[in-house]
């Protein structure tokens, strides 16, 4: 039997009671550490949060909060309204001898039915708004039809869709969905069918195949007038859109210093927007050269003193847009001179092109008024787009003002007016505000409640 040693030195001992106490000194130690790491930059963090220097990304909620009740009494479309769009469509359809009118979820459905995109998602599956004229007792009505698919007849029913006579027909999956809605009609070869112009092509031509020798055509300059003038209580909601977007605009330039990027801007423009309770938000955010490109370039720019900043926002207060840009410094800016005069000179062209706007003026002629003078400024060439758009139910809809139209501007027609110098690589400047035709045919800045105009390149 062999004899196994199991003693142990005092050596040996003494070397594994210094390297155990070694370790749990070390590892003492390591703990500490991260502790100390821990508590500093749970301090960092805080002081972070809580640093109201140019220095912090965060944003002071507070800033916002005046915004909030600036439009909180807006008032919706009501029904009596839609129901007035849709007998004087009616009556312009009977007077045309057209059979209807027809018009996917959109501007144009909503206008005259209350179906907007957002409220219906278009799909290949189309839902259709028809609207047909009918003789009852010497007067015209409207007649509301809803071409629905048949699985979603349910929830299409739970649109609310004014009309004194509505009707919801469903086409099934193995139907023909237009020879399904045409059926709902009475059609005469010389009577032609109305379409919303914005309508996309595959349905216009299934129409069209649904009903050979049919005239299928874009709804005519009477139908599109309907929408292009705005009864009251759409430039209500208008106007409030506009004044609140230019106040964001002031109270973003109020947090604004030299060094913040352009992406901290449109954060900080959006929330300014989500609390002024608007939707569908939208902000472009340029610094310097960077606004020579009229809509951008995807960079991040930082603010340098010489640079101006220029700010196109909007959004929707109750499906109404609001469009708005203002070029402006901060008070610590070091604006070159000759940008400054460029500031001024579109400013003027603004200012005339607003003086000349009136009832019964070519919009070809509101835009020339702008663009002469800022030729005659030395600017010929630098002003690269039209004048103005349409604003309502959509950003950018007819009329425009624009060279090369024969276009009519008549009471409650709404304008965005927006003249732009835009010098590559050195500036780019614009200054928009939207106004609309009183009841008197003069131009009325839609921001006029607020001071209208940019008062200086300070003050925004």
């Amino acid at each position: 039997m062999s004899h196994v040693d199991t003693s142990v030195s005092g050596k040996e001992i003494t070397q594994t009671f210094v390297t155990s106490k070694v370790t749990r000194t070390r590892s003492l130690s390591e703990w500490r550490l991260l502790f100390s790491l821990v508590i500093c930059a749970t301090i960092f963090y805080l002081q972070f949060l809580t640093n109201d220097g140019p220095e912090s990304l965060s944003v002071d909620y507070d800033r916002w909060t005046g915004l909030a009740s600036h439009c909180s009494d807006a008032q919706p479309i009501n029904g009596s309204e839609i129901l007035q769009r849709q007998e004087n469509l009616a009556k312009i359809l009977y007077d045309n001898g057209a059979s209807a009118y027809i018009a996917e979820p959109g501007a144009n459905a909503q206008y005259f039915g209350n179906i907007s995109e957002a409220t219906w998602h278009l799909s290949e599956r189309p839902l259709l708004l028809i609207i047909s004229p009918v003789l009852e007792e010497a007067s015209i009505v409207a007649k509301i039809t809803v071409i629905t698919p048949a699985f979603e007849e349910t929830r299409a029913r739970l649109l609310p869709v004014p009309g004194i006579d509505v009707s919801f027909v469903s086409w099934a999956e193995d139907e023909d969905p237009y020879t399904v809605a045409l059926s709902t009609l009475e059609l005469e070869l010389e009577r032609p069918i109305y379409v919303d112009g914005m309508m996309r092509y595959f349905i216009v031509d299934g129409l069209q195949k649904a009903a050979p020798g049919v005239r299928v055509m874009s709804a005519p300059l009477e139908v599109t007038q309907l929408r292009a003038r705005k009864s009251q209580a759409e430039l209500d909601l208008l106007r409030c859109a506009n004044e609140v977007t230019v106040l964001c605009i002031r109270a973003v330039q109020a947090q604004m210093y030299i060094g913040i990027r352009e992406s901290q801007v449109r954060v900080m423009i959006d929330e300014a927007l989500a609390a002024a309770g608007l939707a569908e938000r939208w902000a472009l955010v340029l610094f310097g050269e960077n606004a020579a490109l009229p809509h951008g370039s995807g960079s991040d720019r930082a603010l340098g003193k010489a640079d101006f900043i220029l700010i196109d926002a909007g959004g929707t207060l109750l499906e109404y847009h609001s469009d708005v840009t203002r070029t402006f410094m901060l008070h610590d800016s070091s604006i070159p001179p000759e940008h400054t005069r460029i500031w001024y000179d579109v400013h003027a062209a603004q200012t005339l092109a607003h003086a000349v706007a009136r009832e019964g003026a070519n919009t070809s002629a509101v835009d020339k008024v702008a663009r002469d003078w800022l030729d005659g400024r030395g600017y010929k060439g630098y002003f690269t787009h039209r004048l103005g758009h349409g604003i309502g139910l959509e950003d950018h809809e007819a009329p425009y003002l624009r060279g090369g139209t024969d276009d009519i501007i008549q009471k409650g027609n709404a304008f965005s007016n927006e003249p732009g110098i835009y010098i590559e690589g050195k500036v780019g400047i614009r200054l928009e505000d939207c106004f609309y035709i009183d009841k008197g045919g003069n131009s009325v800045f839609l921001t006029k409640g607020i001071g209208g105009q940019a008062f200086s390149p300070l003050h925004p």
